[in-house]
């Protein structure tokens, strides 16, 4: 092939890629579209609330597992079965330290994938190390102010360590993501962020949100969408890579 053939067929085989990916979320779009439609969480705690709710996490889960396959157990697709546990696990009220736990695993298994070769970055310019400056200072303040709220809960001797822990862990999450240098990462981390800062300030009565659930959800499922198009886009990228090499041999 000439150099114009390869250009040819390269943006015909990402138009293909565009057009395979789009049909792959559509079941995503749609479960998403399901929750909020019926908003099953706003009745009583049942399995089928737990399972609309995890429903779109799961898709992604099998778009992941897709491009990746199972490898990505460990990976990406592993962190998003276990926020699709914890999904289920926050259904019911009194299971909220367990929820927090799964999302917690989840976000160390994120952290993991994203100092692996597959993600590797050497982010050492000025300005990030200014975002994980902003980062650590802004979870090391919240984890402060949220502090005098957790101590008039009642379960306060184990909500204090706790959400001191998930912090931490969500925290190195955001940062590691930044390192990778993948836009869709970084903002996926930091949109995970700002759910979760949400889910705290309202669950622990800092203040009342209008339209707070919709707000967890929307922010929720657009963190994860892009985790999981971020880690499908270096799959797709490292295919390319082969089939240049095959090219070139």
């Amino acid at each position: 092939m000439d150099i114009l053939e390869t250009s040819a067929y390269d943006r015909r085989q990402r138009r293909n890629m565009t057009c395979v990916l789009f049909l792959y979320l559509l079941p995503f779009f749609a479960s998403c579209a399901m929750y909020f439609y019926l908003w099953i969480p706003d009745s009583a705690p049942s399995l089928l609330a737990a399972g609309i709710k995890a429903t779109p996490i799961l898709c992604l889960v099998l778009l992941v597992l897709s491009y990746n396959g199972g490898r990505s157990l460990v990976g990406v697709a592993g962190g998003l079965l276990l926020s699709a546990a914890g999904d289920c696990c926050l259904i019911w009220p009194e299971l909220f330290i367990h929820g927090m736990g799964c999302f917690a695993l989840a976000h160390l298994i994120y952290s993991i994938s994203f100092l692996s070769s597959r993600f590797s970055g050497t982010s050492s310019s000025v300005s990030f190390f200014i975002l994980y400056l902003i980062l650590w200072l802004f979870g090391i303040g919240m984890y402060v102010y949220l502090v005098p709220f957790l101590r008039l809960d009642p379960e306060a001797d184990v909500l204090v360590p706790a959400i001191g822990g998930y912090i931490l862990l969500i925290v190195i999450m955001a940062t590691l993501a930044a390192r990778t240098r993948r836009p869709l990462i970084l903002l996926g981390s930091l949109v995970f962020m700002a759910s979760d800062l949400t889910i705290a300030l309202t669950k622990f009565n800092v203040f009342d949100v209008e339209y707070k659930k919709h707000i967890i959800m929307t922010t929720y499922y657009l963190a994860q969408l892009m985790i999981a198009l971020g880690d499908v886009k270096v799959a797709l990228e490292e295919e390319a890579d082969d089939i240049h090499k095959w090219k070139r041999s």
